[in-house]
């Protein structure tokens, strides 16, 4: 068994109760959830609502923004950029969804983006103790990109306040510039929060210290392309491996000081999705200008483009919805609804389904079910299997873009204009 599989067992085992029930105790503090992968190890969530059945509570959000909501127990934190430039914080009561306080991270002018990003895209991180938000800073200017299309350039600012909304630190670490906007989730990691800053420039990743903001390394992109993707960082090979897409490769870095591992090159030029593992191979879907899978073994040094992708796929690949790995099932969604499952040791393509609309959100999974949530709000709950198996399909009512989260039996699902609890009441 694996190191994360016996990490997994191990945290359920003391949480369960005395007849064996796993309680619904795990938080959601960062992207993608506590592994940073979307899955949850709860084992009763919800599976049937509507925009009002099902609902514990629903709150309308000021401003825009496709970050996705995190759960720290009685508290829900999320981030959005109003009209007139401020850069918030929200803390909201995770019992009935009042706002206890906002906070502006900063204000300056909007920066372009793409029409499928927003001002505020970067799910925050906490510990319990501190939030940590990352935005992008504009600096007043305007460039003129290589293909006539104009870029806001700025620089990265990334923050921490205290639970009560008392600022701790605040710093901009690097220079960031992309004509699709900024996105780049805080990953924590003991005492350092890691950042991709992949941009059109001078590339780079950092750690900094998550109690100071003081850069502890930066360790330079040579490919100098955007990508969006947010790294996991798991125990492998003996290895500490803080593993992304992006920058025309997928590698793998020591997260204690910048150092790279191994690098797959290509396969193509702008990722979004992240990467998932599921023990055994690392999976990464992509991208622009290609859309393709990869299954690659995580054992090597230095470049393995030759050696270690054990198969590759360009059948239905997403390019911004991030996949799931559930056993030996490899799960996407790509951007134009075409799900799919696929055997995750060999690719070998097991159902295919059109579930409609277009996809944004990335897949989460609970109980042995997974999630797809489409832009129209549509949220498809599927078993994996050896054929497609439809559990229930959820229409909100309300566009949506963010990725769900999950904490304490209760689903958490921003749309354009409101923030959903979707369960029972506390």
């Amino acid at each position: 068994m694996n190191v994360i599989s016996r990490q997994c067992l191990l945290l359920a085992v003391l949480i369960a109760g005395p007849c064996g029930s796993l309680l619904a105790e795990e938080n959601w503090p960062m992207w993608r959830g506590p592994r940073g992968d979307g899955t949850s190890l709860q084992q009763k969530i919800p599976t049937a609502w509507s925009g009002t059945e099902n609902i514990a509570w629903k709150v309308a959000i000021p401003g825009q923004g496709h970050a996705s909501p995190i759960v720290w127990q009685d508290r829900v934190f999320l981030v959005t950029c109003l009209e007139d430039g401020q850069r918030l914080l929200l803390c909201l009561d995770r019992n009935d969804g009042t706002e206890l306080w906002r906070k502006t991270v900063f204000t300056a002018e909007l920066e372009n983006h793409h029409q499928l990003n927003s001002r505020a895209s970067s799910t925050p991180a906490t510990d319990g103790e501190l939030v940590y938000v990352s935005f992008l800073e504009p600096d007043g200017t305007k460039k003129l990109f290589k293909d006539e299309r104009y870029i806001t350039p700025g620089r990265m600012v990334v923050a921490a306040y205290d639970l009560e909304g008392n600022l701790h630190w605040k710093v901009r670490p690097g220079e960031f510039a992309s004509i699709h906007g900024y996105c780049s989730p805080p990953v924590i990691w003991e005492d350092r929060l890691l950042v991709n800053g992949d941009h059109d420039g001078d590339s780079y990743l950092l750690a900094l210290d998550k109690e100071t903001g003081e850069t502890i390394w930066k360790t330079q992109r040579e490919n100098k392309t955007r990508s969006y993707s947010t790294p996991i960082i798991r125990e492998i090979d003996g290895r500490t491996q803080m593993i992304l897409s992006g920058n025309m490769c997928v590698a793998s870095y020591d997260p204690a000081d910048g150092s790279r591992h191994w690098i797959v090159d290509g396969p193509t030029e702008q990722f979004v999705a992240s990467v998932v593992y599921n023990g055994e191979l690392i999976f990464m879907t992509c991208g622009f200008p290609d859309k393709l899978m990869q299954a690659i073994r995580p054992d090597g040094k230095g470049n393995v483009t030759d050696t270690h992708v054990v198969w590759e796929s360009r059948e239905s690949a997403s390019y911004v919805p991030s996949p799931v790995a559930v056993g030996d099932y490899f799960l996407l969604v790509a951007d134009n609804g075409i799900a799919s499952q696929y055997k995750a040791s060999t690719g070998k393509r097991i159902w295919r389904e059109r579930l409609g609309g277009g996809h944004s959100a990335s897949l989460i999974t609970a109980g042995g079910l997974v999630y797809f949530t489409s832009d129209t709000g549509t949220t498809t709950v599927v078993r994996p299997g050896e054929k497609f198996d439809l559990v229930a399909k959820n229409e909100l009512g309300e566009r949506v873009s963010a990725s769900p989260a999950v904490s304490q039996g209760q689903l958490f699902l921003r749309g354009f204009e409101h923030l959903y609890c979707i369960g029972e009441k506390e």
